[in-house]
């Protein structure tokens, strides 16, 4: 594999390492459970938060908070699989200064208990409503089958708190989400949701929007956790195409020094050899020499060509004898804090949601993963903190399109996803932006720096705080949402909308290969559209808003890390997070104004395309371009309607109708979609005039 043509340097930043994020309070608090703890008061609760910044022990401080002191019988916790039940664990608060331990008597966590979901653990659930104890763990599944058995009223007066609530949707079929809607209905329930990832993989809305509005949220963002680390510098994400099968590459991405997580793919998926024993015997023989089985642990024993002895957690055999034995092994809590109890984890379906190994230095994943939420999780596994640990990295290795693969299709949605999930992690780690629009009465504001040359009220400023890592920026014209609820999705949700954003296969393509897409019928069209459905309940200002607010906060961090890595073009570093504010600066300063038309004209995946070309063979990326270009059409109904809507704003900023014969080609675009839309309107009372005359 020639890594010059293969690598796609994504994603590379550096941290400041404070140390902020990990120091605790005289309640044995650190800032995120802090900033929870200061809302423990509400009936319902949102934490968006990533993964390892401490959502469990935040859920405990509050849940004790409301059963002692606001009246509430019992906490039910609720995980969406029976391993991240230990999350829950007892825990010795009082040590650490709070007034109260945390405790869950061992029959109380059914995750621990044998038995379906259906069966005796609903009965218990039964048991524990109509006992006095205070705190229970159970899973989604369980949950349901309760609920279903005794119904939400017997659920009153209680605490129900949701640990990775991304699984939760508003789709009349998603039953945990049917119910909680239920149970917000009936209004006599206090609920905290818990998510690293609020947006899901099928962009489906995790709460519908009456019902998220009752939510009062805590953002903790994954900069202000890897900003505040006391160890942990720098994250990398990377992509590596391959050809022919995985396992032949895999060594040449998999350092045997690093701690690494290795998910193979689904024997189902494309990438799989369909043999997932074998693809694990392959893996271990390319490290080494098989030494035997530890008898106490179940780890496979590898010596390296080095003589170092590699211990490899194999949690891919279905025998539930030696799966069992390994995974109770990589539990043990007596070995937490112990680097060199395994080094190397190998696993198919688990080890991804809530598993905790703060020593993971690599996640390495083959093959596409289902949605951007899980490619999220994975790469929470290696974002821990730990002694010594200053770098970790997520490798994604997906095949390479080829012209002679009867999948290529398929090879080229994975690359598709791929960019996609690269897109949406960069504005991710990014500090938070805070867009305020330009005008005379504007000034600095308290605790921002705003560069050397300090706050200038004749330009558009941009200042940083270093203390909560919010960016603000200057836009003339932007729109200011009127609304508390689009002030909310401004400053809270605005990933949750990129999410849905570039995770769109016909969005991406457009803006990936179509060298006559006009950018303003990505960031107006398809992300109006995109607000429209998620925001529905909202007047057209607020929409037109957060669309102004989601595309400024997309295209800026493109521009802005395209500056910084040019910037950096001779460094052998990383880009750092002061380059990433440095290049948001230097890139207002260069266009004189910054201006949301301006914005507008940016084609959010100019840079990924860079980085594709960058990253695939001449004759692959032909290959792409080839498949998505056999599936162009022409303007569909929807979108000739809201270019339709904009050409009717044009006419009312500049008193006439866009011109099909224009220079400017979004005004052109425009054009073509009043004359789609007339053909539309025209074929339509043809049909209807038609089928009046049978």
């Amino acid at each position: 594999m020639n890594k010059e043509n293969k690598i796609i340097p994504t994603i590379s930043l550096s941290y400041a390492r404070k140390g902020s994020s990990t120091k605790a309070n005289e309640l044995g608090m650190r800032v995120m459970q802090e900033r929870v703890y200061e809302r423990r008061g509400e009936q319902y609760l949102l934490i968006k938060s990533p993964p390892a910044s401490g959502k469990s022990r935040a859920l405990m401080f509050i849940a004790l908070d409301k059963l002692q002191n606001q009246g509430l019988r019992q906490t039910i916790i609720v995980v969406p699989e029976k391993s991240i039940g230990a999350s829950f664990n007892n825990e010795l608060l009082s040590q650490y200064g709070f007034w109260s331990d945390w405790v869950v008597k061992p029959k109380w966590n059914l995750c621990n208990a044998p038995g379906s979901d259906n069966g005796g653990k609903v009965k218990s659930v039964g048991a524990f409503l109509e006992s006095n104890d205070k705190v229970l763990v159970c899973t989604h599944a369980t949950f349901r089958f309760a609920v279903d058995a005794y119904g939400v009223e017997a659920f009153d007066n209680r605490l129900i708190a949701v640990d990775e609530f991304h699984h939760v949707s508003a789709n009349p079929e998603n039953k945990l989400g049917q119910y909680l809607g239920q149970f917000i209905a009936r209004d006599r329930v206090h609920i905290v949701a818990m998510t690293g990832s609020y947006f899901r993989g099928d962009a489906e809305a995790v709460l519908a929007p009456q019902d998220e509005s009752k939510f009062d949220t805590v953002t903790y963002t994954y900069y202000e956790q890897l900003n505040g680390y006391e160890y942990l510098k720098q994250l990398d994400i990377c992509y590596y195409f391959y050809s022919g099968s995985y396992t032949d590459d895999i060594l040449k991405v998999l350092e045997s020094s690093e701690k690494t997580i290795i998910h193979i793919p689904n024997v189902n998926s494309r990438e799989s050899t369909k043999d997932k024993i074998r693809e694990v015997e392959h893996i271990i023989e390319e490290l080494g020499e098989w030494q035997g089985t530890d008898p106490v642990t179940g780890f496979q024993l590898v010596k390296t060509s080095e003589g170092r002895i590699l211990k490899i957690a194999d949690l891919v055999d279905d025998d539930p004898t030696k799966r069992d034995r390994v995974s109770t092994a990589l539990k043990d809590p007596v070995h937490k804090n112990n680097r060199d109890h395994v080094d190397i984890i190998i696993a198919l379906g688990m080890a991804k949601e809530g598993f905790d190994w703060i020593w993971c230095e690599h996640a390495l994943t083959v093959g596409y993963r289902a949605s951007l939420t899980e490619i999220v999780q994975i790469i929470g596994r290696a974002t821990r903190d730990a002694p010594g640990k200053t770098r970790a990295r997520f490798t994604n290795l997906i095949a390479e399109p080829d012209a002679s693969e009867e999948a290529v299709t398929e090879a080229v949605n994975d690359t598709l996803k791929a960019i996609a999930a690269s897109l949406l992690m960069e504005q991710v780690l990014s500090p938070r932006f805070e867009f305020k629009s330009k005008n005379a009465e504007g000034g600095p504001i308290e605790g921002f720096d705003y560069g050397d040359e300090g706050y200038d009220p004749e330009k558009c400023n941009v200042g940083f705080n270093h203390e909560t890592g919010q960016m603000q920026i200057e836009i003339k014209g932007l729109f200011e949402p009127k609304s508390e609820e689009a002030t909310r999705i401004c400053r809270e949700d605005l990933n949750e909308v990129i999410a849905t954003f570039v995770q769109d296969k016909n969005i991406i393509e457009r803006g990936l290969f179509d060298e006559e897409m006009v950018p303003e019928e990505l960031t107006q069209v398809r992300m109006g559209k995109i607000i429209k459905e998620k925001y529905p309940e909202l007047d057209t200002e607020d929409q037109e808003a957060i669309r102004q607010h989601a595309i400024a906060a997309l295209n800026l961090t493109q521009q802005s890390k395209q500056t910084a890595t040019k910037n950096t073009a001779g460094s052998d570093g990383p880009i750092t997070n002061t380059a990433l504010i440095d290049g948001v600066r230097k890139f207002v300063m260069d266009v004189r104004e910054l201006d949301i038309d301006l914005i507008d004209r940016i084609n959010p995946f100019s840079e990924a395309y860079a980085i594709l070309s960058k990253a695939l063979s001449e004759d692959s990326l032909k290959q792409v371009a080839a498949v998505i270009a056999a599936k162009r059409v022409s303007i569909p109904y929807e979108e000739a309607r809201v270019l339709t809507e904009r050409a009717v704003q044009f006419k009312k900023e500049r008193g006439r109708l866009p011109d099909i014969n224009s220079q400017d080609p979004w005004e052109k675009r425009m054009a073509e979609g009043v004359a789609a839309l007339q053909r539309y309107s025209a074929q339509q009372k043809a049909a209807q005039g038609s089928g009046g005359g049978i």
